[in-house]
């Protein structure tokens, strides 16, 4: 019998053997690559509902998946459920509607959306007044009923559960924009503890609507150029003004290594290490010395048993807005010291927006075709440097390089930081 494949820590080594991903660039792994190479952007001017008044109107919206309008729930399900089945296909695993494992899915907050909301007093209204009994008697009936079911937190998982079957109770979360590499990293410390031999974790959002806008607009952190769409997200840069909002969702096949090589998978990066640390300064703003972003960038390198020294690039969180981008660049510099200088950096928000509860799965993915494919997406819109930001950020043009390990960084609203490294092989 072969003797198991442990990591420095004496864990089961974790593998991913599938993946797949959808977002404005379009749907799958090689259309999004082709274009996040070529330096292409998906934000564009938004078109499903009326932009009158807003200060921000851009968006990377996927417009070309159908779902009901004004519900974040309904898309976010659509998008999951199209990343899932590229992911489940290329990994090959299990029998159709039979996954051998669990399912961590990242989703957004859930609540009824104003559409739903006015319709909803309509209905309860009895001789021209809400009537709280009528409203519940009408809760109970029809489109209502099934709104009912569609806006509880975890129905989104528990129907892909029901289209995949997946084993043991689907664990939705909700993390703010560390949501889809905390997702990866529950996948990975349940097969580290031996309870499954393989885990499907998602990511997904799809909840690019008026009141979402206006609520990122309220607390300044989105961007107001938007013209042209295409040039707003401009991570790293002096004259950033905010982040845009993105839509898409990826999901990744993880694997315990023995596992997938007993069955012959095809290997496609291990998941080497995941750095956590809350940070309870604000409810929005990041702490102003970095401390928390350094110390799960630092807990991330440690837990995969290697040293900055080993990272040969990072994907950057990299919104576009003042504060995170210099508090990532800070904290990056502390990380890695004069090295970093040297170390490339970019951000794919540049061009997807972005992703909010799917963007650390989404950049999971592309992490791992940057080690696969040998080539650095760039951070697009780089045309005013920032001196405070003494980095390579890849401007503009992807880049050719060998890349055998990578640092993604994922910090979120409420003080959530969570950090992966993937890696070619084993360390």
């Amino acid at each position: 019998m072969a003797t198991p494949h442990r990591d420095k820590h004496g864990r089961p080594l974790v593998v991913v053997t599938g993946m797949g991903v959808v977002t404005s660039l379009g749907e799958g792994k090689t259309d999004n690559w082709t274009a996040l190479t070529a330096g292409r952007s998906g934000i564009h001017r938004i078109n499903r509902f009326a932009i009158d008044n807003l200060r921000t109107t851009i968006a990377g919206t996927v417009d070309f998946v159908a779902a009901e309008p004004f519900c974040a729930p309904a898309l976010s399900e659509q998008l999951a459920l199209r990343a899932a089945k590229e992911a489940v296909a290329q990994a090959d695993i299990g029998r159709p509607g039979d996954f051998p494992g669990a399912l961590f899915m990242a989703v957004p907050p859930v609540e009824m959306e104003w559409p739903q909301r006015e319709a909803l007093a309509q209905a309860g209204k009895r001789n021209g007044e809400t009537s709280y009994g009528t409203l519940l008697a009408g809760a109970e009936t029809g489109r209502f009923k099934a709104w009912h079911e569609l806006f509880l937190f975890g129905t989104v998982a528990a129907r892909i559960q029901d289209r995949f079957g997946t084993k043991g109770s689907p664990v939705s979360l909700s993390t703010a924009c560390s949501s889809g590499a905390t997702a990866i990293q529950l996948g990975v410390e349940a097969i580290r503890r031996s309870e499954v031999s393989a885990a499907l974790a998602i990511g997904t959002d799809g909840s690019v609507n008026p009141e979402s806008l206006i609520r990122f607009s309220l607390l300044s952190a989105l961007s107001t150029q938007n013209d042209p769409p295409e040039e707003a997200a401009k991570p790293f840069s002096k004259n950033r003004d905010g982040f845009v909002m993105g839509e898409g969702a990826a999901a990744l096949v993880l694997e315990d290594y023995d596992h997938a090589l007993a069955r012959g998978a095809t290997i496609l990066g291990f998941v080497l290490g995941c750095g956590e640390k809350g940070d309870g300064f604000h409810r929005t703003r990041s702490s102003p010395d970095g401390a928390p972003a350094i110390a799960a960038m630092r807990e991330a390198i440690a837990d995969a048993g290697l040293t900055p020294d080993d990272i040969d690039y990072i994907n950057a969180h990299g919104t576009s807005t003042p504060e995170n981008d210099k508090m990532e660049s800070m904290g990056c510099l502390a990380v890695m010291g004069e090295r970093m200088r040297e170390v490339p950096i970019s951000s794919n928000k540049s061009m997807i927006g972005h992703t909010l509860t799917a963007a650390g799965t989404i950049e999971a993915v592309f992490s791992l075709l940057t080690i696969g494919e040998g080539r650095i997406p760039p951070t697009i819109n780089y045309k005013v440097p920032d001196p405070t930001i003494p980095l390579d950020v890849v401007p503009n043009v992807a880049r050719d390089a060998t890349v055998g390990r990578v640092l993604s960084n994922s910090f979120g609203f409420g003080g959530q930081n969570t950090c992966l490294v993937f890696a070619a092989e084993p360390a």
